[in-house]
């Protein structure tokens, strides 16, 4: 069959007056401090790409309805989930599993308040997401970090200090980033057997933010925690959502896969306290557009994955050449490599200076995931060529000793 291509990754796409929080000014002001209103915004993970024109579609059909009341979850969107997951992952969704959400951070959060108890560990491995460790402390609890470790120039869990941390007795939850941002990992099979074996032995719930798992380079292949084996499925809650994928982060949309009937019921009774839907709560065109997405968008994500791999094979040439001692991780998955310019034996919060002042860059600063992420920057390449070039133009004159 062929596909009649409507897509331009090279396409700049003007987002001023659309509320955009990689763009709006007021949010820079916020978290980049006055006068940096202006910075060339690389930070949020969403893409400055449209997205398939199929998901448009979709909720154009919808909104030409022009009634928008009480609406019950589309059974089609689950079903959509279940074939995306079985057909791209192996990975077999059984439909009463699945719940809604409005997103995977607050699904955390719902998590944490509902699995844990004030005061609790909740185990996490840095440098990591950081609305995780946000989650877990805004909730009482304690983060309990086992750090990744760098070895033969890769990152690497640390399964002597994880089996220590998880055997903590007040340690009941662990959040695994697969695959991890922002250090860019696909774990193996075999790595997260042992990650799942230790909280297994130690009866800690796993749950598994999956949200990445589309967005896997050439040459590489995630497995979702939950199909390596009944044991983890009944151990552990997973997120996904379209929403990294396809560009519909607005559009609040994402699933909790729950195998355990028991996890599930007590999922669902909490829902309830918030008054929510006891299958959870999305979100009407979130839900249209995910089911989109998945049913009809798989050669736009195609091409975008090669889009994003040049755009990576980019970065990393002129990055590593023209900055020299500085470097940019593998990128096995996401759009959001990790640099670290440590070798160039500069302060954390001159490396910070550089970007901001000499690059003109907003991008998220390592130390923002954790203490172990100083003098790292992470960088969004989910923009057209031209903004990479003027990006990576910044930090190599700002960077120029």
């Amino acid at each position: 069959m062929i596909v009649e291509k409507d897509w331009n990754f090279d396409e700049i796409i003007d987002r001023s007056g659309t509320a955009a929080m990689k763009w709006e000014p007021s949010i820079l002001r916020l978290k980049f401090g006055p006068g940096r209103e202006n910075l060339m915004p690389l930070w949020v993970a969403d893409m400055d790409f449209y997205c398939p024109t199929v998901v448009k579609e979709a909720m154009a059909e919808r909104l030409d309805h022009q009634i928008y009341g009480y609406t019950l979850q589309d059974p089609e969107y689950n079903n959509a989930v279940i074939q995306w997951y079985g057909r791209r992952h192996n990975w077999e969704i059984k439909e009463p599993w699945l719940m809604s959400t409005p997103g995977i951070v607050p699904a955390v959060n719902f998590l944490v308040q509902r699995f844990t108890c004030p005061g609790d560990g909740v185990l996490i491995q840095t440098p990591v997401y950081y609305p995780f460790a946000e989650a877990i402390r805004n909730n009482g609890r304690t983060v309990v970090d086992s750090p990744l470790i760098i070895a033969d120039g890769q990152y690497e869990m640390d399964f002597e200090d994880l089996a220590k941390k998880a055997a903590d007795p007040g340690v009941k939850l662990a959040i695994l980033c697969s695959p991890h941002n922002p250090v860019g990992r696909v774990w193996t099979r075999e790595e997260l057997i042992r990650f799942g074996d230790i909280c297994m032995d130690n009866n800690v719930l796993v749950f598994a933010d999956e949200i990445h798992c589309d967005l896997v380079m050439p040459g590489f292949s995630h497995t979702s925690f939950q199909s390596i084996s009944e044991r983890f499925a009944q151990g552990s809650i997973a997120a996904n959502a379209a929403s990294k994928t396809f560009n519909l982060a607005g559009l609040s949309q994402s699933s909790l896969v729950i195998p355990d009937p028991i996890k599930r019921g007590e999922m669902s009774l909490y829902f309830q306290t918030l008054g929510m839907n006891p299958r959870g709560s999305g979100s009407l065109f979130g839900a249209i557009a995910s089911r989109a997405a998945y049913m009809s968008a798989e050669p736009w994500l195609t091409d975008l994955i090669d889009y994003l791999h040049e755009n990576y094979l980019y970065l990393k040439q002129r990055v590593e050449l023209e900055i020299p001692g500085a470097k940019v991780f593998d990128l096995q998955a996401t759009y959001l490599p990790w640099i670290d310019f440590r070798s160039l034996k500069l302060a954390p919060e001159e490396v910070v200076r550089r970007v901001e002042e000499g690059a003109g860059l907003a991008l998220d600063h390592g130390d923002w995931f954790g203490e172990n992420g100083r003098g790292f920057e992470r960088i969004n390449i989910a923009c057209p060529r031209a903004l990479l070039k003027k990006a990576v133009d910044g930090l190599v004159r700002a960077f120029d000793s």
